[in-house]
């Protein structure tokens, strides 16, 4: 079970400092998408040198189904980490609305931080960028935590690194996702056609994936 809730919890601070940056900085500058993809970053690093040591900090849906497929984990546990993610990315959804309603913070993004399909050119172009970005993203925390070849103490910070370029690459066309739970979240309190679009940036995230749980499983070294 503390697995199950540092996985809520580091899920919970990923969304609330992520898409807070998102909403308070905005991201139509080349600032805010800046400042956007390094608190994604820096807040993944934070929580791997936190709560790495009791559940790995996967943090995310689409890294757990690659850790499962690759036999690192039960899916008892995976199914744990899952509920975990999702109830932390929807409380923190929650108070980046309460943060609008009661601070009366500004959210620059519209929309709590979600993600949209517009700029991707619609559904099949967002669904494309989020599953490369996903399956590039995976595969370096597939990579990087490998116990034969992986990175070690310094997995947190290849992961951390990783997904600030992955932001930078494509918040201008989805708002970046390539994490379920962070998009499940304010996509409930935010609504309208956030809501509606949140399936792509949870379907496209867990094919991205798996696709990179399939790539390293070719990889990987292979027991004498």
């Amino acid at each position: 079970m503390r697995k199950y809730i540092a996985e809520c919890i580091g899920t919970f601070v990923l969304t609330l400092l992520g898409c807070g940056t998102a909403m308070f900085l905005g991201c139509t500058t080349p600032a805010g998408v800046v400042g956007t993809a390094i608190a994604f970053g820096l807040t993944v690093v934070a929580m791997a040198y936190t709560i790495g040591g009791i559940s790995g900090c996967h943090i995310n849906p689409a890294i757990t189904l690659g850790v499962a497929l690759t036999g690192r984990m039960s899916w008892k546990d995976a199914c744990g980490y899952w509920c975990g993610q999702i109830i932390g990315g929807i409380l923190a959804g929650a108070v980046l609305l309460l943060l609008t309603k009661v601070v009366a913070a500004p959210d620059l993004t519209g929309g709590l931080g979600t993600n949209g399909v517009a700029n991707a050119g619609g559904v099949g172009g967002a669904f494309l960028v989020e599953c490369l970005a996903t399956f590039i993203f995976v595969l370096v925390v597939l990579g990087a935590t490998d116990s034969k070849v992986g990175a070690g103490n310094l997995a947190g910070l290849a992961i951390g690194l990783t997904l600030i370029l992955v932001h930078l690459v494509c918040i201008n066309l989805t708002g970046t996702s390539v994490n379920p739970a962070r998009s499940i979240g304010p996509a409930i309190f935010a609504g309208g056609q956030a809501l509606k679009d949140v399936w792509v940036f949870v379907a496209a995230p867990l094919v991205g994936g798996a696709l990179s749980a399939c790539v390293w499983t070719a990889l990987a070294p292979k027991e004498k």
